[in-house]
């Protein structure tokens, strides 16, 4: 049944997928916002909020498209001959968006770039940007990173330098990592010397859950737990399993189904960049973590990864119908029926890498509980038909198989 959602992921922000009227009316303000501050000195800044599947790159898909149309068509327009790119730091969503490119006549793979590329270009004099369109721009470097060749202080602020109009789509819900920690208050100093407007996405289009379990969602990742609601969509699947092993099967069956269904995990496992494999072990659950995907195809397109786990890493940004979650060893409940984030527990040592601007004991412990708490946000807002959850720790699956009636 796999071939069935073979390009699933380009058809859920394809920029031929139709448009709420808002939505619509959304991406005529973006494009007159940019097309006023072309001819003005000075970059502006188009920021757009939203949470997990409230719809910003699909918004992004259409706006581009529509700028790179009028670019390369259309004389009489303000676009008209300008040189533009859209941005994105996430290695997997970039495929996708190269995939749409290869469908539609006036978008190029090269449009595409990671951050990182383009500033380098633009560096060497070999590009120069008119307008820039940054998806998931909470994943931008804010600190020099030499591993990914960017020796700068903040990724938006170099691109600042060159550009005349810049469009993010930014959650800080789903900040990852110390070099790419960015809140919304920081991105808010950061353009405000500068022309900007915001705009903050609401509605939930993935997930085909209750408004409730969105809620309930968003309270468990800012450590607020409660019952899992009863009613959690007509359409939708939410399950808590005592086995690992059961629920792998579960998701097996779902793919097999409808195709692009995997199962993923927090970190808290081991895990080393080293090219080889290493294994989640949970009772009679025994698979790898998933593997570095050197081809164009999405990770969770490719059939054989049924038979591996997921990470934040290869699921960011992308719809899955169901998804499988196991919840590791960094997240328990204590015996006051609290949630705790154990920061020891954490195998994922490039998630908290120090850095010169962030100093006080006490606000970096709430960072990285956070950011492991953001991680579970975006695991768990990747099912667009159901959720399955798994939690390492007896007494939190206990509580939550409890309280999912």
């Amino acid at each position: 049944m796999l071939s069935q959602t073979t390009n699933a992921a380009t058809q859920k922000i394809s920029p031929d997928l139709p448009l709420t009227a808002k939505q619509a009316q959304l991406v005529q303000h973006i494009l007159a916002f940019t097309a006023r501050h072309l001819t003005t000195a000075g970059p502006a800044v188009f920021a757009l909020y939203g949470d997990a599947g409230t719809g910003k790159s699909v918004v992004l898909a259409h706006l581009f498209n529509q700028i790179q149309v009028a670019a390369r068509t259309q004389d009489a327009s303000p676009f008209a001959h300008t040189e533009n790119y859209f941005l994105v730091n996430h290695p997997e969503i970039l495929k996708v968006y190269r995939e749409i490119a290869g469908e539609h006549p006036h978008l190029l793979k090269k449009d595409f770039q990671r951050p990182t590329s383009l500033i380098n270009q633009m560096a060497k004099d070999t590009v120069h940007p008119d307008v820039l369109v940054i998806d998931e721009a909470h994943l931008l470097l804010s600190q020099a990173d030499h591993y990914n060749n960017f020796y700068g202080d903040n990724q938006l602020q170099s691109l600042l330098t060159t550009a005349k109009v810049i469009i993010v789509v930014f959650d800080e819900t789903q900040v990852l990592r110390m070099k790419s920690f960015w809140t919304e208050a920081r991105l808010e100093k950061l353009i405000a010397p500068y022309p900007h407007e915001t705009y903050r996405l609401t509605h939930q289009f993935r997930m085909q859950a209750s408004d409730k379990l969105v809620r309930w969602i968003n309270d468990f990742t800012h450590q607020h737990l409660h019952p899992l609601p009863t009613d959690v969509g007509a359409n939708y699947d939410l399950r808590v399993f005592d086995d690992a092993e059961q629920m792998r099967q579960a998701v097996v069956r779902r793919n097999q189904e409808v195709g692009l269904s995997r199962i993923v995990s927090t970190s808290g496992y081991p895990s080393t960049l080293d090219g080889g494999k290493h294994y989640i072990t949970e009772g009679e659950f025994h698979l790898p973590w998933d593997q570095y995907n050197y081809t164009s195809t999405p990770w969770a397109e490719l059939p054989q990864t049924i038979n591996e786990v997921g990470s934040i890493y290869t699921c960011q940004g992308f719809d899955l119908n169901y998804v499988g979650i196991i919840l590791g060893p960094p997240v328990s409940l204590d015996e006051h029926d609290h949630l705790a984030i154990h920061l020891d527990r954490y195998t994922d040592v490039e998630a908290f890498k120090k850095r010169a601007d962030l100093t006080d004991p006490t606000e970096l412990v709430h960072i990285k509980q956070q950011l492991i708490l953001n991680s579970i946000n975006v695991l768990m807002k990747r099912g667009v038909k159901g959720l399955y959850l798994y939690a390492h720790d007896a007494r939190l699956r206990h509580y939550l198989q409890q309280r999912a009636l």
